[in-house]
């Protein structure tokens, strides 16, 4: 990397810093979904060590190309060794972007009530005067940031939005992957289901002797359901509430939705919902992967 960043280049190395309580180990998850290897509270005074890992000496392949390094007040090296390291890494033509991450007093303040953890800066003169000491140390790192973001009205749905639209390098067109799974309620709902759709009220082929056997992707069974005026009817509004509802879930920064669709014994009518549902959502550009959890069953 050279050692003055294209404008618009995504960065290679981020430091993520700022002040305790900020959200700064939420920013990693969103992070390490965008392909970035992470690192949290690494030690300051390795910071120029793993710049060896990026840029190897002899020309050598990286060992690693894309990384973020989480570092804050917690390290005790932190304020005395951050700029000489910063030194180091810019002799190796590694240009770091510094995210430093900022609250309110009041937002740190109830952060820190609510989880009962005590302050890095706290030395026995409360929780307020903590946060006072340690912004008061950060002023000299606030100000070398290249992006500082107040999260204090922020969600972690939204922090982790606002990582992905800004480090993605494509923020409008980065599709969110869905999942469907046809199951059979005897058997019990599968876990970690976003949305269920129940499709028991449907006409069963269970009870027509030359169905009975086959599974819902058979063309004798879907020609059967798709005969019912119900049946498709159910499907084209579920679509339509899909189709409504996954864009806002992808606004707010989910990567992945699991959806179910279950009937009595799962061979049948959730079978070929799911299929049909499934279909619809990949025109509309979402990937699908489509799982029939009890069809054997």
């Amino acid at each position: 990397m050279s050692a003055k960043r294209r404008e618009n280049e995504l960065p290679s190395l981020i430091i993520v810093t700022g002040l305790s309580g900020s959200g700064m180990s939420s920013a990693t998850d969103a992070f390490e979904d965008l392909g970035y290897f992470c690192v949290d509270n690494l030690p300051v005074t390795m910071v120029s060590t793993f710049g060896r890992l990026m840029v190897p000496d002899g020309g050598k392949a990286p060992a690693i190309e894309r990384a973020v390094l989480v570092i804050n007040i917690r390290e005790r090296h932190f304020l005395d060794e951050f700029s000489t390291e910063l030194r180091k890494l810019s002799k190796r033509g590694l240009i770091p972007y510094i995210l430093f991450f900022d609250a309110s007093d009041e937002v740190l303040q109830r952060r820190f009530s609510e989880t009962r953890r005590p302050h890095p800066a706290d030395h026995s003169k409360g929780l307020a005067a903590a946060i006072k000491a340690e912004r008061r140390a950060m002023t000299d790192v606030k100000r070398i940031a290249d992006r500082i973001i107040d999260t204090s009205e922020l969600t972690v749905h939204s922090l982790r939005h606002l990582i992905v639209q800004t480090f993605s390098g494509n923020p409008d067109n980065r599709p969110m992957k869905v999942n469907i799974v046809s199951f059979g309620h005897k058997f019990g709902a599968p876990r970690g289901l976003d949305l269920m759709f129940d499709v028991r009220h449907l006409p069963n082929p269970f009870f027509v002797k030359e169905l009975k056997h086959l599974p819902g992707s058979d063309p004798a069974v879907v020609k059967f359901l798709k005969g019912e005026p119900e049946v498709t009817e159910t499907i084209e509004r579920v679509t339509n509430l899909l189709e409504y509802l996954l864009p806002k879930y992808q606004r707010e920064g989910k990567s992945y939705l699991t959806i179910g669709v279950g009937c009595t014994g799962g061979k049948h009518r959730s079978v070929m919902a799911a299929n049909s549902i499934g279909k619809q959502l990949k025109k509309l550009g979402f990937p699908v992967s489509i799982e029939h959890r009890d069809v054997q069953k």
